[in-house]
Parts: C-alpha cells; structure tokens; sequence
C-alpha cells in the first residue's frame, strides 16, 4: 500500500473501484449464502410446526373419541351385553386410522376385540402398555412405535367395571407430514432458483458498470461507492426494510444505486414470500394455522366490551376417500373449489346478515376455519350470523365436486362446529379447543351439520337444583373441606414455601368429587357464598395461624383466599373479616383476598367501599387471573391492589409462545415498577419455572411445585 503513492491519481482511483466492487460483489455473495442458510431454516421451522399441529390434531381426535367410546360403553358393560359392545367396538373400528380396539375389564382381561368371534376374549393383556392402561384411573394418551394409544377407565358411577383401549395410526399423520414438506420445498425451490437467475443478472450488471466507472474515473466516485458498501452490509446483517433512494445521478454510479435499490426490493419481497410461507397455505393462499391462532390472540388482545367472535370449524367429510381414490392431485383441486365456495358463502353473508370482519384460514387437510368478529354488533347478531353461514356453508359443500382436469364428480359434506367469544372462552386456546369439540358433536350426531358450543349440555336444570339442595348443609356435614396449594417463593432455586391458597373442595356421598367450578357457581347463584366463604377465611385463618407456630421462619407465612363478587357487595364483609382476624390473633397483612378484574372495575359504590375498608384494616388484596379481564397493562396502576397473580394461560404459552412470553414479562416489569407482588399460577414443569424466575417474578404456584394438599400436608411440607 505504501508503494501506491508512486502511482498516478487516477490510477490509484482504479484500484481502489476494483477494491470496492469486488467487495460488494462478495457481499452479494455472502448475501445469498445468507438467503440459502434461511431456507434451510425456514424448512426446519416449518418441519416441526406442521408435525407438533398434525400430533395434536391426532391427540385430541385419539382423547376425545376414547372418552367418548367409555361412556359409550358404560350400560352395556355393566350388563356384559356383548352384542351391543360389538356394535360400538365395530363402529369405532370403522373410524380412519384407528388400528385395534380392545374393552376389558377390571382385572385386564379382554372382553371384545372388535372381532366376531372374539377370539382373545377373557385373555389378559400382556403388551408393554397393559400396566399403566388398567390402572389409570382417567382418560390417558401414550405413544408406542407409530401409533397412539388412547384408553380411558369405564366407570359407572363411583364404580369402575374396565376400559377401553383405541389404537391410532400414525401412518396416515406421517404422510401427510411428508407431503406437506415436499410440496414447501418444491416452492421454495421455485422462488430460490428465480431470485437466483435474477442476483446472477445483477453481479453482471455490477460488474459492467465497474468496468465503465474504471474507464470513466471521476473524483466523485469515493463517497456513492461506500453509500452502496453500506447498503450490502445492511442487507447482509438482515436489515432488508432500509430503502434505497433512486438515484437522480445519470452517470454509471447512479446505475448502480439504482440496481441497489431493485435488489433490496427483491430481497425484501423475497423474505416476505418466505414469511408467508411459514404462516400460510401454498395450496389455498390462506392463513395456515400458525397465522390464524396469531390473528386470533390480536383481536383478543385488543378485545372490548362489546367485542364478540364467533369461530366456525369446519371439517369436509369424507375427504379421505377422495385422496384414497383418485390420488392427492385431484384432492387439491377438490380443495381449492372447496376453498372458492367457502369463499363466496362468506362474500354472500358480508354485509347482509353481518357487518364485522370475517377471516378465513386453513388448519391443514380438510379443516378450515372462519372467524367472525365484531365490535358493535348485539349479542346475539354474532350467533345469528355464524349460524345462518353454517347452514349456507352445509349447503354449497354439498354440492358436487367436479376437480379440474378429471372425469370424476365428488360428493362430500361438511361437519361444522361454532364457538362464541365471550360465551364459550376467554383465550384463544379455550376457543380453539372448544370449537374443536363442537365440530365432533357434529360428525358424531351424523354429519353434514352443526353444533354451537355448549358447556351446559351435560347437565340439565334440574340436575343443577338438585345439586343445589346437596350443597346446602354439605359444610356443617363435614363434605366440604378446605385444602391448600403450596405458594413459593422464587428468588433461589430451592423450592421454599412461603404462603398457600385455600380451596375448596366438594365430596358428594351422591355426585362424588365436585368440581369447584360448578358449585363454587351454584353457591354463588344461591348466596351460599355468603356462609361458605366465611366458614372458609375461618378455617383458613386458624390453619395458617398454626403454621406460623411451628417455628419463627413461618412467622411471615400468609394464606390467600379467593373473594366472590356476592361476598364484596356485602357491605359487613370488612366487620367480619377483622372479627376473624382479631379472634385468632393474626396480623392482617397476613390475610390475602383474592379479586378478580371485574370486580374491581365495577362502578358500584358499595364495591368501592369495601375494597377501601379491607385495604385499611391491613389485608392484603391480590388481583386474580390478570390478562384475562378487559383492561391492559396501563389500567394497572390504578387498581387498588398489592399484588397480581398472572393467569394460567399466559404461563402455559409462554414457553410455546412469544406474545404470551412478552405479556407476562410486560405484566412482571410493570408490578415491579408499581411495587406490586407478582404471582405465577399454573407452573407444570421446570422450564416454566426457570423461565418465570429469569423474567423476575417473585412467587409461584402449580403442580409441579405442589398439589392442592391438606392442612397436614402443608404442616409437612414446612417441617
């Protein structure tokens, strides 16, 4: 370099523009390895993503039907009615990819294999999964060498008479996958070997004009040649949403900024294709099931409230038999009239029957999915409008299919199921799940039909009154007990117990282990709350008072408990809870009530009042289930509260998802900031743990750190 002082200016102009161009030719280079690297990548995502969505489908296929084959299976079993456990072993037989079905009873022994003469009958299984399948007691899922299998108890009652066992295929799942796979890559393939042809024109392009910049050396060449080296490195690191400014130059260096510019526009569109890949459907152009769920939780995120959604699950049935038949060529034409008439359905109902957004999306196979969403809209319009699609939706797909370029003509149906938000969940995974449970109604009621959700459909009115009467007295007889679950604290990698949340808990000489959910909700519909909730802040008091006896590291122990909307309305709720305390003889920041958004956000003077009262005794009020209400994170810091316990569905997504890994690092950051405790329910595992801790929150709560347990058992714990 020291000899280049020798040279002439203009010669040393000339190398330094080859210098330059060759650099930024390897830089588009390196760029395209980069875009090489990606697919890979890409490929490897999307791998994964199709495979977890297809072995869930088939989970939830395998976990319903095996639940629904027990209850099925209860009467007949009870009365050894071979013939009629015959015809439902036959039915389930019939259902695609299922590879055996086996009923037994309580000792193992087979009673019907699906066969006429049943010829393993009374033998007792001796398969590796036999064990854990005749001694669970609930439904269970376990994998074997390509297969799922799916059993679950048969129970009468109180009473267990065996189980039933379904084997699923995973044959079917995998071709699929790899299917699925072949065709990304053949796309990807595609747009790769043409952005290909179009960077080979381009580093010709740059070449030529190196060669007429090194004839036509000008001393303004320095300054736009590094502009472009700093464009290569930008879209080198990734950066592709820089924009290039068109040069107004008309000499060879604004030709090349101008090809600079097309290039960062190829690129930026290349990466759009690949994005819309991972979160589309090649086939239909639709948003695949990744894109919609992330659609899904935006409108939850911002829902008000007046929002309402309904979700319409659709399944074609029968499509099965047309891949079978006639090949998955033709079962993709078959998919994309299927597609076009869903399409026009929803353009029809647009604007006639309903005035929201309408999305559509396609889960993978032959599942499709519509949302409908809405601000302004009347309750009960949504259900109207998913209602009068549904129907128009049976219609159209029933209708023949005549496939493009092909002879035959396909008849199918459609079995749909519909969800409402706020009605039937709170959170896109309670309305995916339930949607999903709705289509499967409707398949099982005959097909070519629908079914809205319903979770009262078990239970009918009178059964509800009969229960109700139950519950009265249950407390004075000694059914109702309070148990605790473990809250921890999370600083330190060893678990330590520093609190515990009472629940309840309903064991029935009549009904059995109640859920809390139902007559928690029919000792609020009665006012039974009233009484319970003071028998258990009583019990909870007494309990926690001699916990904190057993040694001065449990003198700051504290149990939390749950606060119905009933119980705050009543305006001598602040009077009773200081009796309480007084009597025991325990500080009242030891005390945590726990409220839920809406109450606290209800415009009632009385509500107000009793908020501040408790909060001047000294208990300590903990807000429940937060993110599930209708307020944000900006609302928070003018809740009357000391703390927040995170709900269960933003922990069990965080690890899975990043919006809901972002909401609960958002909802910890901004309680620190507002000096408030930070609760975790729901953790299950240990990565869920570790991440919690890494986020900065301060407690936890969940099954893996410990079970709803007794009185004694958190005496044990501490010791």
């Amino acid at each position: 370099m020291l000899g280049m002082g020798k040279l002439g200016i203009q010669a040393q102009a000339r190398i330094a523009i080859v210098l330059v161009l060759s650099l930024v030719l390897l830089l588009v280079g390196v760029l395209y390895l980069k875009q090489v690297q990606m697919h890979g990548r890409v490929t490897e995502f999307t791998r994964v993503t199709l495979h977890d969505a297809l072995l869930e489908h088939m989970q939830r296929r395998a976990s319903s039907r095996v639940t629904e084959a027990a209850e099925q299976l209860a009467n007949p079993l009870y009365y050894f009615d071979l013939e009629a456990i015959g015809r439902i072993v036959n039915t389930i037989q019939k259902i695609p990819d299922v590879s055996y079905v086996f009923v037994f009873d309580k000792d193992g022994r087979i009673i019907h294999d699906g066969s006429g003469e049943i010829a393993s009958y009374g033998e007792k299984m001796q398969d590796p999964l036999a064990d854990s399948v005749v001694s669970a007691t609930t439904a269970t899922l376990q994998h074997g060498d390509g297969f799922i299998d799916a059993s679950s108890p048969i129970l009468l009652g109180d009473e267990r008479l065996g189980g039933v066992r379904i084997g699923y295929s995973l044959e079917s799942l995998l071709a699929g996958e790899a299917a699925a796979l072949d065709e990304l890559d053949r796309q990807m393939e595609r747009i790769a070997r043409q952005h290909r042809l179009w960077i080979y024109g381009l580093m010709g392009t740059i070449a030529l004009l190196g060669y007429i910049i090194l004839r036509l050396v000008q001393s303004r060449y320095t300054r736009p040649v590094k502009q472009l080296a700093d464009y290569a490195h930008a879209i080198e690191s990734g950066r592709y949403e820089i924009d290039i400014v068109p040069s107004k130059r008309s000499d060879e260096l604004g030709d090349l900024e101008r090809a600079f510019a097309r290039m960062s526009v190829s690129v930026r569109e290349h990466d759009n294709e690949i994005r819309k890949l991972a979160y589309g459907d090649p086939l239909t152009e639709l948003p695949n099931r990744h894109g919609f769920r992330n659609q899904l939780e935006i409108y939850l995120a911002a829902a008000g409230e007046n929002t309402r959604l309904a979700l319409l699950f659709i399944d074609v049935d029968n499509f099965k038999r047309v891949n079978d038949a006639w090949g998955h060529e033709v079962g993709d034409n078959v998919l994309r009239e299927i597609t076009g008439r869903i399409r026009q359905a929803i353009e029809k109902i647009s604007g006639k029957h309903f005035s929201g957004e309408i999305d559509l999306a396609r889960f993978g196979g032959d599942e499709f999915v519509i949302l409908l969403h809405s601000r302004e809209d009347e309750d009960q319009s949504i259900s109207k409008a998913a209602k009068h699609l549904a129907q128009r939706l049976i219609e159209v797909i029933a209708q023949p299919v005549k496939p493009e370029a092909s002879d035959v003509e396909v008849r199918l149906g459609a079995s749909i199921g519909i969800t409402v938000f706020p009605d039937d969940g709170f959170s896109a995974v309670a309305l995916l799940k339930n949607g999903d449970i709705a289509m499967y109604q409707a398949k099982a009621a005959g097909k070519q039909g629908y079914r809205f959700f319903n979770q009262s459909m078990a239970s009918s009115l009178n059964d509800r009154m009969k229960m109700e009467q139950s519950l009265r007295g249950a407390w004075a007889r000694g059914e109702v007990s309070v148990v605790y679950q473990p809250i921890c604290q999370m600083k330190s990698r060893q678990l330590m117990v520093v609190g515990a949340e009472a629940l309840l808990r309903w064991k029935s000489p009549e009904y059995g282990q109640v859920s809390p959910a139902i007559f928690i909700a029919l000792a609020e519909e009665s006012e039974l709350i009233l009484s319970l909730g003071l028998d258990v802040l009583r019990t909870a008091c007494q309990d926690l008072a001699s916990w904190r006896k057993q040694g001065k590291q449990y003198a700051g122990m504290f149990v939390s408990v749950n606060v119905s909307a009933r119980q705050l309305q009543d305006g001598k709720l602040p009077e009773k809870v200081e009796k309480i305390l007084a009597n025991i003889g325990l500080p009242a920041d030891a005390l945590h009530l726990e409220l839920t958004e809406t109450m606290i956000l209800e415009d009632s003077g009385k509500v107000n009042e009793t908020i501040r009262r408790l909060r001047s005794l000294g208990v300590r009020l903990w807000l429940d289930d937060f993110g599930m209400g209708f307020s944000g994170l900006s609302h928070l810091r003018r809740l009357p509260v000391d703390g927040v316990k995170i709900d269960r569905s933003f922990v069990d997504g965080m690890c899975k998802e990043e919006g809901d890994r972002i909401v609960v690092q958002n909802i910890i950051n901004m309680a620190k900031d507002l000096r408030l405790t930070v609760v975790a329910e729901g953790i299950e595992d240990p990565t869920q743990w570790q991440a919690l801790r890494d986020a900065g929150c301060q407690l936890g709560q969940g099954y893996w750190l410990g079970k709803p347990t007794s009185y004694r058992g958190i005496l044990g714990l501490l010791r």
